[in-house]
């Protein structure tokens, strides 16, 4: 008995480890499209335990999910509020640039032009 659930145990593992991890849609979006590598939850601070969603760490580029907008989430409470400014204060006085955007337009082409303008430092009112 004892060994069959060690050789299931051992099954178990050899099909988990030969999954390849998941990819996220948009850091993949990112690297054909854009031609950059995009890091999703990227911790920028050295002692808080801050992470942007998004991150092009080569041009200090941040991209920040705004979800619960209509929901009443995290971000639109004042606690989450508050807390997001001292996020984004303090990421750009570490040179970072901070955009924001809602689930709803990550993968839209003004997202993706936001970011394309970004890493170009090319804009045009």
């Amino acid at each position: 008995m004892k060994a069959d659930k060690s050789i299931a145990k051992t099954k178990k593992s050899r099909q988990t480890a030969a999954k390849p991890p998941m990819r996220d849609v948009f850091t993949v979006i990112c690297k054909t499209d854009l031609k950059v590598e995009c890091v999703k939850e990227f911790k920028f601070h050295p002692v808080r335990k801050w992470r942007f969603d998004y991150a092009v760490p080569e041009h200090k580029i941040a991209l920040e999910v705004e979800g619960g907008v209509w929901t009443g989430g995290r971000h639109t409470s004042p606690k989450g509020f508050l807390g997001d400014i001292e996020k984004y204060n303090t990421a750009t006085l570490m040179g970072w640039r901070v955009f924001r955007t809602t689930p709803d337009d990550l993968y839209k082409k003004k997202t993706l032009d936001l970011m394309k303008s970004a890493i170009l430092n090319d804009f045009t009112p």
